[in-house]
């Protein structure tokens, strides 16, 4: 039997979790216990004792004490026509990232709206959410006719309304129904309080959506989840095809490395198979041994393909953070199968709710969907987001905290990602460190101002050119006075400067060079930004731990003073926040030990 996807969304309190457990209530979906417990539920709810619907789908007790819904609920079900898996999706603006995630995974949005208020800023968002999910097809419920008394014209508007919504997201509508959740008008039966309405109820149209339309037709991809190696006579790769079908003789590529091979062997559900199709989860062996593992992508070799592999993107943002997104951060990219480090290199624009128009974003907030550009640590496998959502769309997460700050969609790879290429040269980063006798590194000195990371630093470059090493020191000072001079001190400048700082210390090892820098570097974000792009083998992690009331004694810059008469914003330490490194390779604390002491102890380390 055919499988329907959808899920239930809109503003808050404008009945989505009613009209579903009104729908399974008539449909006579209920097994006895269920409802009788329902009934029971209900005497002692919030409902005067009448029959309270939501409760079949709002069962967290936060929910119920509050009349919301709060987590997406899933309920399975199956009439005599079809099957279906309901998301009912929370409505408060504080949960909308719940609300994404129902739309993730639909064919088919039922977007509720209250006859009495009209479309809502938070119903125009849910809109915006279902587009940028690449749902086409909405069913809109205007809710709560009973309300305005079966109004025939406040139908009309509503309905006037949202045809204009549409038609800006490239939305189609599949039909606007004027319902009650709680009496039960046009769930299931036509009624009769509706004589002006001659469309299909609710139900009939869950019933009749044509799921094909959903679909894309195209070519064979399979993202790689593990290698299945139980002998040295089998190598299988596992995963589930995203989109396509693979049968045994079919020709088939690999990313990364661009190798042919031919399909050997399915196995699906522990059993042998000539032919698989999208959605199931298979074992393909391949007629030849090729180096694949996770994260990497299989696809048919066909001229039709439309598997890319790129490092630089236009992309789709949803972000779901507290926190602010400005240029320049850095954070763990996941398509697919495939986890790689990421910069926001530019925003672009953002939607505005409201309006549906575009406006400049030069920062980014909760709930905000954006175009920016985005730079991958290495290149990845990818195809754009309306062809392969599993390959074109991504989620972001925080380096820190491992929390996902944002769900987005590629568009498409950026040229100049395609025409730039590493060049590599016959000397060597190899060559040249054993020319100098030494190991490159980066020796990353950080702490608050006045903590002695410029004297330690000075002091231990002195030591190692009398031990014959090859350095360079790199100051905080000295490069903001020369190659980051066209950058302040906010946030997002902060983040720019240590990343081009990392850059160059990069280039710097792989001269051959032991790198020195003293920065304040007061973000843990940006640092383990700096460690991925010079290396975690070359990358030593110092903090200077002297205590701010030592730092601010010595004050040499007159900084601290300024900041506590309020004359330095957002200055470390004081104003701003100072987040210290919890497994640094040392810590030196230059109020207990001599410059001398700390050297030497640094000197022990490297």
């Amino acid at each position: 039997m055919e499988l329907l996807k959808f899920i239930t969304c809109g503003s808050v309190d404008d009945g989505k979790s009613t009209l579903i457990g009104h729908l399974l209530y008539d449909s006579k979906l209920l097994y006895a216990d269920q409802e009788k417990a329902l009934e029971l539920d209900s005497k002692i709810g919030s409902n005067d004792g009448k029959i309270d619907y939501s409760l079949l789908l709002d069962g967290l007790m936060a929910e119920r004490e509050q009349g919301i819904t709060i987590d997406v609920a899933y309920r399975y079900f199956t009439t005599k026509n079809r099957s279906f898996v309901v998301a009912d999706c929370p409505g408060h603006e504080q949960y909308t990232r719940n609300m994404a995630v129902g739309a993730s995974f639909a064919d088919l949005a039922v977007l509720l709206v209250d006859a009495t208020k009209g479309l809502l800023t938070q119903t125009r968002r849910h809109s915006l959410i279902c587009a940028f999910m690449g749902l086409r097809h909405v069913v809109l419920a205007v809710n709560k006719m009973d309300m305005v008394h079966y109004n025939r014209s406040v139908y009309e508007d509503i309905k006037r309304d949202f045809d204009g919504l549409c038609g800006s997201l490239n939305i189609k509508s599949i039909a606007i129904i004027p319902l009650s959740a709680t009496e039960g008008d046009n769930i299931t039966t036509h009624s009769a309080k509706t004589p002006w309405y001659t469309g299909k109820t609710l139900l009939n149209c869950l019933e009749t959506f044509d799921v094909s339309s959903t679909k894309t037709d195209s070519d064979f991809a399979m993202c790689v989840q593990r290698v299945c190696r139980p002998h040295k006579d089998f190598r299988g790769f596992m995963g589930e095809i995203d989109t396509g079908s693979i049968g045994i003789g079919d020709t088939i590529r690999t990313l990364p490395g661009n190798t042919i091979a031919k399909i050997s062997g399915i196995q699906s559900a522990g059993k042998d198979a000539r032919e698989a199709s999208a959605g199931e989860a298979v074992t393909l062996l391949l007629d030849r041994e090729i180096d694949i593992s996770r994260g990497n992508v299989i696809f048919s070799d066909s001229p039709n393909q439309q598997v890319q592999y790129a490092n630089l993107f236009s992309v789709d943002l949803l972000w779901m953070d507290d926190t602010v997104l400005n240029a320049g951060a850095g954070y763990l990219l996941k398509c697919g199968t495939k986890t790689v480090p990421a910069t926001i290199l530019k925003l672009k624009n953002k939607i505005d709710v409201n309006t549906g128009k575009k406006i400049a974003a030069d920062f980014v907030t909760k709930n905000d969907i954006v175009s920016c550009e985005i730079l991958t640590g290495e290149s990845i496998a990818f195809t754009p987001f309306e062809q392969n959502k599993t390959l074109g769309g991504f989620i972001l997460i925080d380096r820190i905290s491992n929390m996902t700050s944002a769900c987005g969609t590629i568009r498409f790879a950026l040229r100049r990602s395609q025409n730039l290429t590493w060049q590599d040269t016959d000397i060597t980063r190899e060559a040249r460190a054993k020319l100098m006798n030494q190991k490159p590194l980066t020796l990353w000195l950080t702490g608050l101002s006045g903590s002695g990371k410029s004297t330690l630093a000075n002091a231990l470059e002195k030591r190692l050119a009398s031990l014959g090493r090859h350095t360079m020191l790199l100051d905080g000072d000295n490069i903001r006075l020369g190659i980051n001079k066209d950058l302040g001190f906010t946030k997002k400048d902060r983040s720019e400067n240590i990343r081009r700082l990392a850059e160059i210390a990069k280039l710097m090892n792989d001269a051959g060079l032991i790198v020195l820098t003293a920065f304040i570097s007061p973000f843990k974000v940006d640092r383990e930004t700096a460690r991925e792009i010079i290396g975690n083998d070359n990358f030593l992690e110092i903090y200077v731990n002297t205590p701010i009331e030592e730092c601010e004694k010595r004050d040499v810059k007159g900084l601290y003073k300024k900041a506590r008469a309020g004359e330095l914003p957002e200055f470390t330490g004081v104003s701003g926040v100072y987040e210290a490194p919890e497994n640094p390779a040392l810590s030196v604390n230059t109020a207990e030990l001599s410059v001398e002491e700390a050297v030497e102890k640094i000197l022990a380390v490297i």
